[in-house]
């Protein structure tokens, strides 16, 4: 069983000491006032500790985990603010005493990276959203943030995949399989008979990266022929994949079950980009991009295009962020299946009801927010002032333009989020831990936001 949290002493590191450097001073300041946020709202420990208990239940005898749930949770609020890997955040706390002192540990073995991933996993996304909101409402009680006038913009989160082709896309399934196959052949020869030349294969999706962008028509003709190969090959591999994991599925051996289990969790997304690649590569198909995997490890990736010139096509998911004047991010939402921003707007304003009890005087949006003219009517009637521009004429209004200014403060936000709080690029595996990443870092951001104003 894991208790919640474990009776310490407050600190005891001065981090108003002259003779350390003013980068220590406020960075110890910060954790304090972050520590200082935590301890008076148990509430926030309560709603995570229904997660983490789940992962140690301590067995017949009551066995108590290592770590208390606070200790876990501040640890990966380290791992947020420092923008560190899981493995690099153990070995920062494990190297700084004051920090340990902050995560609860006091003196005793610093948690393994492994564990602290398993514990990132149990948590949640509606339970990020919750210790969320719970922090919003004592930011609000505490008088450090209102809700009167809000800013909302959208980005993207990208998911942790290569710039995905049809070539690249072939070869990954054809290694993935051709690894998964071999261990199988190494457990039991008969479920796998065959043999897979990996070297062929990558020579083939080498002639096709380097030819693509040729315009001789006689290399044009080489890469369609090696296309053609790699899919007949990368077909027949997938077939063998898919006969190997009917074999499996009557055999008792464990180890083998394992790995068929692991192969047959690729084999949709593999048959996908056969099918795909055929479609674009022999039969001259545009396939739509609602059609198409982009990854086999991230499968739930979408190609997103925003219009920016630096970045025209992304690969992730689209990430709602409404944000005070005080900086505090009151509410965000991850989509699976993206959206127009202009369908979002009336859903800003529900939510926001539902979290504060009213709705929002001001509603902040750059143009990709405006709804239809029907639509645009209705939701200025729900609040005080709809800030958001439909024409090129809308900015001859001098009150239009303040409040476009303070809608502009968001962009600072999610540029902070990508660049401090490790939310440019998400690097766990699965939607629901890309959804729990983002709440991860909503959380440290408003938690570092609020420690800066002095919240208690």
């Amino acid at each position: 069983m894991r208790q919640i949290r474990e009776p310490v002493l407050a600190f005891t590191f001065n981090s108003s000491d002259k003779h350390l450097p003013k980068t220590v001073r406020e960075f110890r300041e910060k954790y304090k006032r972050v520590s200082e946020i935590l301890d008076a709202h148990l509430e926030i420990l309560i709603a995570v500790h229904e997660d983490l208990r789940k992962l140690s239940v301590g067995g017949r005898k009551g066995r108590r985990g290592d770590f208390s749930t606070e200790t876990i949770l501040r640890a990966l609020v380290v791992h947020a603010i420092e923008g560190l890997s899981l493995r690099e955040t153990v070995v920062r706390i494990a190297e700084s005493e004051f920090l340990q002192e902050f995560v609860r540990t006091r003196k005793k073995a610093v948690m393994d990276h492994s564990f602290l991933a398993r514990c990132l996993g149990a948590i949640r996304p509606e339970t990020w959203k919750r210790i969320n909101q719970l922090l919003v409402t004592a930011a609000v009680g505490s008088q450090k943030a209102t809700g009167e006038a809000i800013r909302a913009d959208t980005t993207v989160v990208e998911t942790n995949i290569h710039w995905p082709t049809d070539a690249s896309l072939l070869w990954d399934t054809w290694r993935v399989a051709a690894r998964l196959l071999r261990r199988g052949r190494a457990l039991d020869r008969k479920s796998c008979p065959h043999r897979f030349h990996d070297k062929k294969i990558r020579r083939l999706y080498l002639l096709i990266t380097r030819y693509a962008r040729s315009q001789s028509p006689q290399r044009r003709r080489a890469m369609k022929a090696a296309y053609r190969k790699l899919i007949v090959r990368t077909e027949w591999i997938v077939g063998i994949g898919e006969q190997f994991c009917r074999l499996a599925a009557g055999e008792r051996d464990g180890r083998l079950l394992a790995v068929a289990e692991k192969l047959k969790g690729f084999l949709p997304w593999m048959q996908r980009v056969v099918v795909q690649a055929r479609r674009a590569q022999i039969n001259g198909e545009e396939v739509p991009a609602a059609e198409r995997v982009f990854s086999i490890f991230e499968p739930h990736t979408e190609l997103i295009i925003r219009g920016r010139r630096e970045k025209p096509v992304e690969f992730g998911h689209k990430v709602l962020l409404c944000q005070t004047g005080e900086k505090l991010i009151t509410d965000y939402e991850v989509y699976e299946r993206q959206q127009a921003d202009c369908a979002l707007t009336a859903a800003v304003i529900e939510r926001h009801q539902e979290l504060f009890g009213r709705r929002p005087e001001v509603l902040a949006g750059d143009k990709g927010f405006c709804p239809n003219g029907e639509q645009y009517a209705e939701l200025a009637k729900q609040v005080g002032t709809l800030a958001i521009p439909r024409r090129m004429g809308d900015w001859a209004d001098k009150a239009l333009r303040a409040w476009q200014a303070f809608r502009a403060g968001i962009e600072g936000t999610i540029s902070g989020l990508k660049r401090a709080f490790r939310l440019a690029r998400c690097f766990y595996r699965g939607f629901k831990h890309f959804q729990g990443a983002v709440g991860l870092g909503v959380f440290a951001h408003n938690l570092v936001v609020l420690a800066q104003q002095g919240m208690s």
